[in-house]
């Protein structure tokens, strides 16, 4: 899919993913079926998501993480995938540095990081080591609701 000007104005301007096409399409001084057109296009391509996102700061009960993990095995894509499937992990980025792999991970009072590694990270051969990074506070930083 081209990424033109136009199409990154609209990804700045949904942001605010309730903002109503019309207002963004007033803006750009197209129609509103351009933008919904543009955006739909978007989606199907993979390029955008709109959906509801927390801090989990706010929420009572919950905590984020960050996982370092280091594997045994340079399949990291292959890994890195079968991360994203556990429950809790929101996000499994494959990085340079001292880890494999990075996971944002989304943990509450009844699924705390023991049952995380328990019950989840358990499941996956091929771990040498994981390092926990707790995150006390965030800025800018919203998820998905996904446990």
């Amino acid at each position: 899919m081209k990424m033109d000007k136009t199409n990154i104005f609209i990804l700045k301007e949904l942001r605010d993913g309730r903002k109503p096409f019309k207002e963004i399409a007033e803006k750009l001084a197209v129609s509103e079926n351009t933008i919904r057109s543009r955006v739909n296009k978007m989606i199907e391509t993979g390029v955008l998501t709109i959906t509801g996102l927390v801090n989990p700061e706010l929420i009572p009960g919950h905590k984020l993480v960050m996982v370092g993990v280091k594997l045994n095995t340079m399949s990291l894509v292959n890994k890195g995938k079968e991360f994203s499937k556990l429950r809790g992990v929101v996000s499994v980025c494959v990085v340079t540095g001292r880890f494999d792999l990075m996971l944002i991970v989304l943990l509450k009072e009844s699924f705390g990081l023991l049952e995380f590694y328990t019950n989840e990270v358990a499941k996956i051969s091929g771990i040498q080591s994981v390092e926990t990074f707790v995150i006390y506070k965030n800025y800018n930083l919203t998820v998905p609701y996904i446990i």
